[in-house]
């Protein structure tokens, strides 16, 4: 077991302080190869797809298929890991994502119809392992009541934008020049060896919450309005990443540039790795939930611009501005459901979350791919815009929900709370200073 070490958070937290928590970065650099497969996903399947089939709406429905089954598999794999452990859920579950990648992409070489696919895309989709959610979860049980909490978040984002930044490029450099079905075999690999390792990694993860004495049931995370606020809010989110790659794509090859496709992807998450570092290196006033509303109105204002774009300067420059936009309002949210969830129920927030973007992305992706194929390009933009809107109108209305379960409060007694006892033996102080909104 890893020996406490005690640390003053009086001072402006900080990713080098983050990354000193006992045993973190014993699952952070696992966690980072496991979940760099999931940004190759998507993509891989699109390019595949649309040159075995020669379009962008069936590739487009393949790649929604993969997505509607891993947001609707992922809160179900969350609360088996909250109940049996992330060692037990996920190497069985990397077992058989690689397996179904792998028939998938066999399936596309064969020729074989549409509909095929897309039945072969319900395993792959359903077997995605949440890794991130874990990894999540491992940061909000050891730094439960510290001020580090949205530090760790907007980490996280950052990892995740640089798999966005890494997955993209690197399976559009194989499907375009190595072989169209390399992205996947590439992805289904990675997601295998790295989440195998993840797996391994047991003193780390969260204790397992036993079922309740007398029969009774755990409360599903989804029981909690404001989760559900949130589940919009990143809905709208996974629309920005699903119409953005479709669009991307398309933009790139009408100007007879397909490599183009990955250095824009790449400037658009470049973005929002940018901003999410910033967010986690500020020490921010104002409450998460002003944060989450001001961050999503200037990304629902972004995202409205981008059927605007005509020339890949001005699409790179409005790319990078809706990226800049995005981390504020993801690591937001992320960072919300500690005073929103209870402990015993967080993975299967976090993967709620997580679901919401992949539901997102895989309805943008199908509606982007039809109006890219009957329009063009252009017309694929109006997702993002049309998902931001009704998204950041449903965060205005339903604000009220967001407000955290109990009033924040300063830590700071020499007979530490059990709240303060448990950051003490994660590493962290007694004085907890939280921003009220």
């Amino acid at each position: 077991m890893t020996s406490a070490v005690t640390t003053d958070n009086s001072a402006r937290p900080g990713y080098g302080q983050l990354l000193r928590t006992p045993g973190a970065l014993g699952f952070v650099l696992p966690g980072f190869a496991a979940r760099l497969p999931f940004g190759m996903l998507t993509i891989s399947i699109l390019l595949l797809v649309q040159h075995t089939t020669g379009s962008y709406g069936s590739a487009g429905i393949v790649a929604a298929v993969t997505g509607v089954s891993m947001a609707l598999s992922a809160p179900v794999m969350g609360k088996l890991t909250d109940r049996r452990g992330q060692s037990a859920v996920l190497a069985p579950v990397v077992l058989m994502h690689s397996a179904a990648v792998s028939t998938l992409a066999a399936l596309a070489l064969l020729g074989a119809p549409v509909w095929a696919l897309a039945l072969a895309a319900v395993p792959a989709g359903a077997s995605v392992p949440q890794v991130g959610p874990m990894v999540r979860a491992r940061w909000a049980a050891r730094l439960e009541g510290s001020p580090l909490l949205p530090t760790a978040a907007a980490f996280e984002s950052v990892t995740d934008e640089f798999t966005f930044v890494v997955g993209p490029v690197l399976a559009t450099a194989l499907c375009t020049g190595v072989h169209p079905a390399a992205g996947l075999i590439t992805e289904a690999a990675l997601t295998l060896a790295g989440g195998l390792v993840f797996a391994a990694q047991r003193a780390t993860q969260p204790k397992v919450h036993a079922a309740p004495a007398g029969g009774e049931k755990h409360a599903s995370a989804l029981s909690f309005p404001g989760l559900r606020v949130l589940i919009v809010a990143f809905l709208g989110i996974g629309a920005v990443f699903g119409g953005m790659q479709v669009s991307l794509a398309a933009f790139s090859n009408e100007i007879g540039n397909p490599g183009a496709n990955g250095l824009l992807y790449g400037i658009f998450a470049a973005g929002n790795m940018t901003a999410g570092v910033a967010c986690g290196a500020i020490a921010w006033k104002i409450g998460p939930r002003r944060r989450l509303l001001l961050g999503y109105t200037g990304l629902t204002v972004a995202a409205s611009v981008l059927w605007t774009a005509h020339s890949m300067v001005l699409l790179g420059a409005l790319g990078l501005v809706v990226g800049l936009c995005i981390a504020p309002a993801l690591i937001t949210g992320y960072t919300m459901i500690e005073s929103l969830i209870p402990a015993n129920a967080r993975t299967e927030a976090f993967t709620w979350l997580t679901g919401a973007v992949a539901f997102g992305q895989a309805t943008a992706v199908t509606l982007a791919g039809r109006l890219t194929d009957a329009h063009g390009s252009s017309y694929g933009f109006l997702v993002p815009m049309a998902g931001t809107v009704l998204a950041l109108a449903t965060l205005l209305a339903l604000r009220a929900k967001l407000a955290p379960k109990a009033p924040s409060r300063i830590i700071n007694s020499s007979a530490p709370t059990a709240t303060a006892a448990r950051a003490n033996e994660r590493g962290v102080g007694h004085r907890v200073p939280v921003t009220v909104d």
